[in-house]
């Protein structure tokens, strides 16, 4: 599920609120240093490398939109239904996801599938969506299967500490798991992601919204360096490296699916 890819990295620097869709914090390191994603100072990969914010970051640059995309004309209903169909009628998500709560959540993330060419950008949502199909069963889940006998709580975690009697397990199209992910993202999109972390499981906007948290802050920023970078940053410690292939082969599966559906090449390095 997503979010176990960044767990070594989270144990050893403290959560806040993330770069670009909230306000981040002033780091104010020393030239050396670098300001990771959650603002703090260092100079190891987990301050220089994904989300760096300023200094020798190892992460390039984004690279702006050259072209006037608009997500909905790609991610069309056809696109979306072409997903969403192949779940069983009885599947929960059936009648929990749907492309206008998709559509609504991206009010609050304009620059989701708004990164250099066009081709740049069908690249992105054909990634995005093949994580989603992958984690979700084509939208047929909203929580993780057996999530609940699980636990993923991180005690050293004193900035999102756990509520004992809540559950920090997978809900949501990317799987929102840990409580070093529940409370920030709670924070950013305007929900108690610590004491109410069922409001992902209930509400289908705030359920996209943590999936497009969640990619714009730990997935986008590795974007340019192939899907083989984005199933590291969402699972890569259970797969990559040889730990699963076939779910890596699986995501990367979809992957080239969606781009072709979207008239794109996959581009290199689609494995971890």
């Amino acid at each position: 599920m997503a979010a176990r890819s960044i767990i070594l990295t989270l144990f050893i620097v403290a959560t806040g609120v993330l770069s670009g869709y909230a306000d981040a914090q002033n780091c104010g390191c020393a030239a050396d240093q670098c300001c990771s994603q959650y603002g703090y100072c260092g100079t190891d990969d987990a301050y220089c490398g994904t989300g760096c914010k300023s200094g020798p970051c190892k992460t390039p640059a984004q690279t702006p939109s050259t072209s006037d995309v608009v997500v909905a004309d790609i991610v069309t209903p056809e696109f979306f239904n072409g997903i969403i169909d192949q779940a069983d009628a009885s599947c929960a998500g059936k009648n929990f996801y749907s492309r206008d709560t998709f559509l609504e959540a991206l009010n609050s993330y304009t620059q989701f599938g708004r990164i250099g060419s066009i081709d740049d950008s069908k690249r992105e949502i054909a990634a995005f969506f093949a994580h989603v199909t992958h984690e979700t069963g084509h939208f047929c889940y909203i929580e993780e299967i057996d999530g609940a006998s699980k636990d993923y709580c991180d005690e050293t975690n004193t900035q999102y500490p756990c509520n004992p009697n809540k559950g920090y397990y997978g809900r949501g199209p990317i799987q929102l798991s840990w409580n070093f992910n529940y409370g920030p993202a709670g924070e950013s999109i305007g929900f108690d992601g610590l004491n109410s972390p069922e409001t992902v499981a209930n509400d289908p906007v705030i359920a996209f919204k943590t999936a497009l948290w969640y990619w714009m802050n730990n997935v986008r920023p590795v974007i340019g360096e192939g899907f083989g970078a984005t199933i590291r940053a969402i699972n890569g410690a259970l797969e990559c490296d040889g730990g699963n292939p076939a779910t890596v082969q699986r995501r990367v599966e979809y992957y080239t699916e969606y781009c072709n559906q979207l008239g794109v090449a996959p581009g290199d390095n689609l494995t971890c």
